[in-house]
């Protein structure tokens, strides 16, 4: 697989990352620890040198990508994430600095290794200022425990002040064909400030693989079904995007998917999106998108299409959408 650099700090990572979250849960019950481990370790046999994972996401996500990338730990780059009371983000926001360090040497311990290669703040935390939370940061690149400095959803304004006490080295939030905010201000910024950007959800939770219609059932503890973006009333109008774009795939000789993640990747050469799987072969379906070419006439019909089509449902329910305001 082809590699790409985060922005200028450095950072080099496979063009398509593994999200760890699914792993764990939130899409579904867990997967089994053998077979996560089998997944990770078939994903890096295939190319992907990139994955992530959060304290969020549960202990036993962040053990199993340790476990799972120990013979090949050198090769790789582990991102996970702090910011959370005692990891839960039911429980609210908690970017102390006594609390990242506190993160940081779990997560370490979890991951089995001695550094983490890329750090980030999940979700801002209005009650500790952004320069604190970059200092603790800088402390800990400095004392060798984290190598770069990244933030998650964060706007404009945070990410200039963490930046001014720390370089931030990839910003990662919510980007798709069905998710496009980022385009206004945050891309036109990190080109700016020379920052990567780490695409979550490439695939809209699901939408974009072509395989969702209103029939549609999500299991019990599928996250997607307490998103707007899924209702009934949503699904009708979403569902026309996601075939007009299918039609697209099919002259293309790809799938759905692959064409949302190949859009993604001709936005800009500094973008990596992470789409997550517990399936071996979609895991491949997705690497595939990296060799789908996209000329400019094809770029160019997917934005009038992209424009013509409005996607029904905010992307978060309110509760969820919380932890964003700032």
């Amino acid at each position: 697989m082809k590699t790409r650099a985060l922005g200028k700090s450095g950072l080099e990572v496979s063009a398509l990352g593994l999200g760890c979250m699914g792993l764990t849960g939130g899409y579904g019950p867990a997967t089994d620890r053998a077979d996560g481990v089998r997944l990770i370790r078939g994903a890096f046999e295939r190319g992907v040198t990139f994955f992530d994972s959060a304290e969020a996401y549960g202990a036993a996500n962040e053990e199993m990508l340790g476990e799972a990338v120990a013979p090949f730990r050198e090769q790789v780059v582990l991102a996970t994430k702090f910011g959370f009371v005692n990891g839960d983000p039911r429980a609210g926001l908690d970017s102390r600095p006594e609390r990242i360090r506190e993160v940081a040497e779990q997560s370490l311990r979890r991951l089995g290794t001695g550094v983490i290669d890329l750090f980030y703040q999940h979700r801002v935390d209005p009650a500790v200022p952004i320069e604190d939370v970059a200092g603790v940061v800088r402390d800990l690149i400095h004392e060798g425990k984290v190598r770069y400095f990244g933030m998650s959803e964060a706007g404009v304004q945070m990410v200039r002040r963490a930046h001014a006490v720390q370089p931030v080295a990839a910003l990662q939030s919510e980007y798709s064909m069905f998710t496009r905010d980022p385009e206004e201000e945050i891309l036109p910024l990190l080109e700016q400030l020379g920052i990567g950007f780490v695409a979550f959800s490439p695939l809209g939770r699901g939408w974009l693989t072509g395989k969702i219609d209103r029939s549609t059932v999500f299991g019990a503890g599928d996250i997607r079904n307490m998103l707007p973006r899924f209702e009934k009333r949503a699904r009708a109008a979403n569902g026309r995007i996601v075939e007009r774009i299918g039609a697209i795939a099919n002259r293309k000789n790809a799938t759905t998917g692959q064409i949302a993640l190949a859009w993604l990747l001709a936005q800009r050469p500094w973008i990596t999106p992470i789409p997550g799987t517990t399936n071996l072969r979609r895991l491949e379906e997705n690497i595939g998108a990296g060799e789908v070419g996209l000329s400019a006439a094809d770029l160019a019909e997917i934005r009038e299409l992209l424009a013509q089509l409005v996607v029904r449902g905010h992307r978060y329910s309110p509760q969820m959408q919380k932890l964003l305001d700032r």
